[in-house]
């Protein structure tokens, strides 16, 4: 597998200092964020939904899920277990963990970082693809988050990284042991708008192009070290925006109507969008399109998120140093993304903001 060198000068480039003595760096987990009480739930929906003209009604339908489960969403609990794991990873790191959309606020981070003495940070977001909401939008967060003015630098997005390829390949493979040849593997991943696809990462259209990649790539070594070759699809779930806008589609319930209606019997969903079994993936995968396939008589089986797998924690650590002081980034398959992002990508439809971590 090819290494790429990401030196301390390209990182740190376009106004983020290079290092000196005396500098005091710090990890940055940036994540969506959930509610973890029944009165949280609401006020968590609106924050999300802001300026979108979502009716309440439609908030108060979603709102179900997590009252079900007590107005907890699981992001946070594994985002607390991410944080342990990176922290035993980076010894002489401080790792911070900040959210976009509920406590521990990013900016609270900030105010923490400053205060302990921290002069550089290196942001780590939940989210391996590009995209406006897997990466400008968080970028955006940290803009308006970083009142006390730290350099902020990210890691490149981590879609072809060894460690997250290699964690969904062992599980992906641990759940097609005892299935049959004949069961069709449907990768998800969250739908977005075609428009936000058309410009998303270097050039556009990266979104798409990179979860195919990873799916190629997965079913590839599948079929080198099991000798079985299965029919593999990519689909899209978790739509939220209204239905005049166009998404990415198909949607798995949809697309599972479509498999059953052709013949086939049993699928294995690999949700390769996701890093962590949070609310999209057990409301919509394990709730929903479970349900789904039990009407159509489809035998469903959901594989793990990559979560706390090893390799995964343990290349966005080398990811951290790559970035921190030169380094090794172990890729996959092809190259790392650039880091800063490269001027206009990812673009916000909706109106630009400033950002961090660009190249200016």
């Amino acid at each position: 597998m090819p290494i790429y060198r990401v030196a301390r000068g390209e990182a740190f480039a376009q106004g983020y200092p290079l290092g000196h003595d005396g500098d005091m760096d710090a990890v940055l987990l940036v994540s969506f964020g959930g509610p973890e009480s029944m009165d949280e739930v609401m006020p968590f929906l609106r924050r999300v939904t802001a300026g979108r003209n979502v009716p309440e009604e439609r908030l108060l339908l979603v709102a179900e899920h997590y009252f079900e489960r007590d107005g907890v969403s699981p992001i946070n609990d594994q985002n607390r277990a991410l944080l342990s794991a990176l922290r035993e990873a980076l010894p002489d790191v401080p790792v911070y963990w900040g959210n976009r959309n509920s406590a521990p606020w990013l900016a609270d981070a900030f105010t923490e970082m400053a205060a302990n003495g921290v002069t550089r940070v290196i942001a780590v977001f939940t989210s391996a693809y590009s995209s406006y909401s897997g990466c400008r939008q968080y970028r955006e967060n940290l803009a308006e988050a970083n009142t006390v003015g730290l350099p902020v630098v990210k890691i490149p997005n981590y879609y072809n990284l060894t460690g997250f390829v290699a964690g969904n390949l062992d599980n992906l493979r641990a759940s097609l042991t005892d299935v049959a040849p004949d069961a069709r593997v449907v990768f998800t991943t969250h739908s977005i708008p075609v428009a936000m696809q058309d410009g998303s990462g270097p050039g556009g259209g990266q979104y798409v192009a990179q979860h195919l990649a990873v799916a190629q790539y997965l079913m590839e070594q599948v079929a080198a070290r099991t000798g079985v070759v299965y029919g593999w699809d990519l689909v899209y779930q978790s739509r939220s925006g209204p239905p005049q806008v166009p998404w990415l589609e198909p949607d798995i319930n949809d697309h599972m109507r479509q498999l059953a209606n052709a013949g086939t019997t049993s699928v294995v969903v690999a949700p390769i969008g996701f890093i962590s079994d949070h609310m999209e993936v057990v409301q919509d995968l394990d709730t929903e399109a479970a349900e789904t396939a039990a009407e159509l008589g489809l035998a469903f089986r959901r594989v793990p998120t990559v979560g706390l797998h090893p390799g995964f924690v343990a290349g966005l650590a080398t990811s951290i140093e790559a970035v921190r002081g030169g380094g090794e980034v172990d890729v996959a398959f092809g190259e790392p993304l650039p880091t800063p992002c490269l001027t206009g990508c990812c673009p916000n439809l909706r109106g630009g903001k400033p950002t961090l971590c660009e190249r200016s």
